[in-house]
């Protein structure tokens, strides 16, 4: 398996810079694992690929505002993107430009009508920075939710960037997936006799990162913080034992998932939390996780190669291939594949 085992062609004009409205009225591409047909639905049509006793299992996390601009102390402007919370007022964080960022640069950062003083505690050996923030209460109002480096366009209300479920701040990107849900949509699976479990994964930047070395093995995942309730964990078992599907919403939730069940001595995912780093390519024996609505992912990804792993990569390759001949929208806020 070499990394260019997942590359491929797409045209800039694919890349979707806006989210359909309403968000269920994106396109849904089904993709069988079993004989390989592949069919093209709007995503409101999702209860009608679903069965009786499936459990949608969907990742809660709501991103926060983690883009911070600024200046250093000598007045060079500067952009950080916080990661992960590690203590109070300590966080990692990525920024540029980096010759303005050393260790001990202190720096101040403004937004919204208010600002916080913050200096670069560290820097990483992979280039990340721990920073200390001082008054970071002021977050929300100084800071913006980030969008991924691919979209150029601002985004009208930053809610559109979260799903309608998001309630666990932590993240710093969405869970995609999950952005083609309304209310109503969540709805009409419970209607048709699905069930919907939400867990907690918090989503690191690392997700949009491509691998760049030539065996993927030797590419190194970045630690994510989980949580999976009792409750949950207790109808993801349940479900499992007997013989229903576990439909992830989303590759976070598979990651949380497989994690918790590699954990676990009957190989079943049990209530936990703590830091996941799984790496799941081609040739992953899947333990928890039976179906997934996932958005198109880049090229040269882990996420497509996640994907490949659960459907197998010459099919994900002809169904992305197809999505491209018919001109599906692709990445965070592009169109849905259903792959069951």
């Amino acid at each position: 398996m070499r990394t260019d085992d997942f590359d491929y062609e797409l045209p800039q004009a694919l890349i979707a810079q806006t989210p359909i409205e309403p968000r269920d009225h994106s396109r849904l591409m089904s993709l069988e694992r079993a004989g390989g047909a592949i069919g093209h639905h709007r995503f409101y049509e999702l209860p009608e690929l679903l069965r009786p006793g499936d459990v949608l299992v969907f990742n809660d996390s709501r991103v926060m505002p983690a883009r911070l601009l600024g200046r250093r102390g000598t007045g060079g402007a500067i952009e950080l993107l916080l990661l992960t919370r590690l203590s109070p007022g300590v966080w990692r964080a990525i920024g540029r430009p980096g010759r303005l960022l050393r260790a001990g640069a202190a720096f101040e950062i403004t937004g919204g009508g208010g600002a916080m003083s913050g200096e670069v505690l560290e820097v990483e050996a992979d280039g990340e920075r721990i920073v200390r923030l001082c008054g970071e209460e002021r977050l929300h109002e100084v800071g913006a939710v980030p969008l991924p480096p691919y979209i150029t366009e601002a985004l009208a209300d930053s809610e559109r960037y979260q799903t309608v479920y998001a309630r666990v701040e932590g993240s710093a990107a969405a869970p995609t997936a999950g952005l083609h849900f309304t209310d109503e949509l969540l709805e009409r699976v419970r209607a048709m006799g699905a069930q919907t479990v939400f867990v907690t994964l918090h989503v690191g930047w690392g997700t949009f990162r491509p691998v760049k070395t030539d065996d993927p093995n030797e590419h190194t995942m970045h630690a994510e913080y989980w949580e999976l309730s009792a409750d949950a964990a207790r109808a993801i078992r349940s479900a499992k034992l007997e013989g229903r599907r576990i439909v992830s919403v989303g590759t976070t939730a598979v990651r949380l998932l497989e994690h918790a069940a590699s954990l676990s001595a009957d190989g079943l995912p049990s209530a936990g939390a703590g830091w996941a780093d799984i790496f799941i390519t081609p040739g992953y024996r899947f333990k928890a996780v039976d179906a997934l609505i996932t958005n198109f992912h880049l090229p040269r990804s882990t996420l497509l190669m996640l994907t490949s792993a659960l459907a197998g990569r010459e099919l994900m390759m002809r169904a992305y291939a197809e999505a491209v001949a018919r001109q599906y929208r692709f990445y965070s806020f592009g169109d849905a594949m259903f792959i069951r």
